[in-house]
């Protein structure tokens, strides 16, 4: 995970290139979630919660789908990422993930 307003050590920020953005420090957080829904619903189709990877400092997470998670039709659907924090608080990022699932072969 990575900060698009925050340049990385070393590098010039460029808002079209995720390279040069800051890494998220996850150290205080205790849980990121992926929210997502068909786009224009209501209903989440599901909620996934990401594994943090160590080292924290670097925003890295990895993203399991469960085995139902995708059993929707085919569309466009869109997702929102929550930060958990240790204190209790929480963190949605503003910026939604936009993906196309696609009927199987």
């Amino acid at each position: 995970m990575r900060d698009s307003n925050e340049a990385a050590t070393g590098k010039t920020l460029d808002i079209t290139d995720a390279t040069t953005w800051n890494p998220i420090d996850l150290t205080a957080v205790s849980a990121v979630r992926i929210k997502f829904r068909e786009v224009g619903a209501s209903t989440l189709t599901a909620t996934i919660v990401c594994t943090l990877v160590a080292p924290l400092a670097d925003g890295i997470v990895n993203m399991s789908w469960g085995l139902t998670d995708l059993d929707s039709i085919s569309g466009d659907y869109e997702g929102e990422i929550e930060l958990e924090y240790s204190s209790g608080r929480f963190l949605s990022v503003p910026d939604l993930l936009k993906f196309d699932v696609r009927a199987g072969f």
